[in-house]
């Protein structure tokens, strides 16, 4: 599934757009930033409510296809400059954590 295909079948808010062809391999939950700089796999859609720069420092760093803030959480003017810079696609929603990973998660493993 890409990027383009999640935000189709799903109500996320796009405040920044990289390369929405790119690949979505599996979903990653964390909001401890050491924690994701080390585990996130590349090509993953992060779901967290670390809404700030070094949120994109850690979506570069591990590659992640794209960073969706969960919870309503929302980044600053100056944050989404940055990430458009870096072209690094970020996805808002009002959905919660679990809910937001579950729904990638289930679309990234149907049929």
């Amino acid at each position: 599934m890409t990027i383009d295909d999640l935000i189709k079948q799903q109500p996320l808010t796009m405040i920044s757009e990289g390369d929405t062809s790119r690949e979505i391999s599996k979903v990653f939950c964390c909001d401890l930033l050491s924690v994701a700089m080390s585990k996130a796999p590349a090509d993953c859609a992060w779901v967290t409510v670390m809404g700030n720069i070094n949120t994109l420092a850690v979506a570069s760093l591990t590659d992640a296809a794209c960073v969706v803030l969960a919870e309503g959480t929302v980044l600053e003017d100056a944050v989404i400059e940055q990430a458009k810079m870096q072209g690094i696609t970020v996805l808002t929603t009002g959905e919660p954590v679990f809910d937001t990973a579950l729904e990638i998660h289930q679309k990234l493993n149907a049929g």
